[in-house]
């Protein structure tokens, strides 16, 4: 039993962007491709940064007004008379942070939520993009249905990975929400079903009410002293 891979819920046909792409391109291929952001890529497809609708919005944030006026600080590349950011390689966010293709998706969201982006390119062994993967893309394995669920946890958990004797344990899966009843052995292996239920691609929660034979967990704690 595996959680689903980066691969598998990625966009694969990514539209990117060359360091020297102009600006009015970028902005281009964001409105002609209905997305949020590109990549910028090397010669052999090696992610450099990404452009994002907040990377646009911020170069021309930091234009001056009519008047003139600078709104906050005025960036270092204007007080030095420098060019204002005119290709991709000015307006992306750099180095690109990614995923890799095999990752599963909760290490490409604990990755994503500690490094505050909203997506990632997605790299193979060598480095090269591969795809990109988005917020939206994880929540994908939420769409599954509650009898892809239900049989996955009760086949591939229960009875392929547990060896528990089929029917041991009911299973009912609605919206998502798993709930298990039954009964086994030893109550140690509660949480260990538990466990692997919960991890289930597509499970929302999970609610037990599993009785047992033998309570195995009150030998182990020791007497107060």
């Amino acid at each position: 039993m595996q959680h689903r891979t980066v691969f598998e819920v990625m966009t694969h046909d990514v539209v990117t962007a060359a360091p020297g792409t102009p600006f009015k391109e970028v902005a281009r291929l964001l409105s002609e491709h209905d997305i949020s952001a590109v990549p910028v890529i090397d010669d052999g497809r090696h992610p450099l940064g990404v452009v994002s609708e907040a990377d646009m919005l911020r170069a021309t944030a930091e234009l001056p007004d009519l008047e003139g006026r600078w709104a906050g600080v005025r960036p270092l590349s204007q007080e030095r008379g420098l060019p204002d950011a005119e290709t991709a390689a000015g307006l992306m966010t750099s180095p690109a942070i990614t995923a890799q293709a095999s990752w599963n998706l909760v290490e490409t969201a604990r990755t994503m939520h500690r490094k505050g982006v909203k997506r990632l390119p997605v790299t193979d062994e060598t480095g090269r993009l591969v795809g990109i993967v988005s917020r939206s893309d994880l929540l994908k394995p939420f769409l599954r249905h509650d009898s892809a669920i239900r049989g996955e946890i009760e086949h591939d958990v229960l009875v392929g990975t547990l060896r528990l004797p089929a029917g041991a344990i009911r299973v009912a899966v609605t919206d998502g929400v798993v709930t298990l009843t039954g009964r086994v052995d030893e109550r140690a292996d509660i949480p260990v079903i538990v466990r692997l239920c919960r991890w289930v691609d597509g499970v929302v929660a999970l609610h037990e009410s599993i009785d047992y034979a033998y309570d195995n967990v009150a030998l182990d704690v020791e007497p107060p002293r």
